[in-house]
Order: structure tokens, then sequence, then C-alpha cells
């Protein structure tokens, strides 16, 4: 029996992102890696949470608002380093990642606090 159509057009889709993503600049691949650590740090609380419970709720809350944030901060990263973004052309990098640290910084700083 041969290949139904949406197997063909799903092994193109995967075929084109891996093309696609080859041609990545390494920059951009360092950050992706920044952000997927960030979402399983995240996740790994949840489950942790799942399995054990969540007794102190908020510690829990600052740990996976952390691990998010954290995320949402990188991936702003990503959009104003890359050269193709017409947008943020005009941004330096140094400032890009001073922006990030600087945010980065008060989001940890807010949820030091949060937990008390």
């Amino acid at each position: 029996m041969g290949k139904s159509s949406a197997t063909k057009d799903a092994q193109a889709l995967f075929q084109s992102l891996r093309s696609a993503y080859a041609a990545t600049p390494t920059n951009l691949k360092i950050i992706d890696l920044y952000v997927m650590f960030a979402v399983f740090t995240a996740v790994i609380q949840v489950v942790y949470m799942a399995i054990v419970g969540s007794f102190p709720f908020n510690s829990f809350l600052s740990g996976v608002l952390s691990g998010v944030g954290t995320a949402v901060l990188a991936v702003c990263l990503r959009i104003q380093v890359n050269k193709e973004n017409k947008e943020f052309k005009d941004l330096p990098p140094e400032r890009a990642f001073a922006d990030f640290v600087l945010c980065n910084l008060v989001l940890h700083l807010v949820i030091m606090n949060f937990l008390g």
C-alpha cells in the first residue's frame, strides 16, 4: 500500500523545516536551546508538583513563572537579534542583550520578592 498524501505532506514539511533550521545562524540556535531549557524546567516543575504536591504553592508558582518568563524574554531577544527581521534593523545586538539582561534581573527580583 502506498503512502497517504498526509504522510507525504508531513515528511515534506519536516524536510523543509530541517533545511531551514540548518541555515539558521549559530547565535540564534544558542538562543533556541536556552528557550527550550527554560520551558523544559517549567514543565519539570509542573510534573514534580503533580507527583509530590504543591505545599508551598508560591514557591511552585515562582518557579514556573521564572521558567516561562525567561523563555519569553529569550524569544524577544531572538527576535531582536535576528538579522532578517527588518523591524529591529537599527537596534545593535549589544543593546538587545543588555535589555534582555536587565529584564531578566527585574523578573527574578520580582520572583524572589514573591517567594517571601
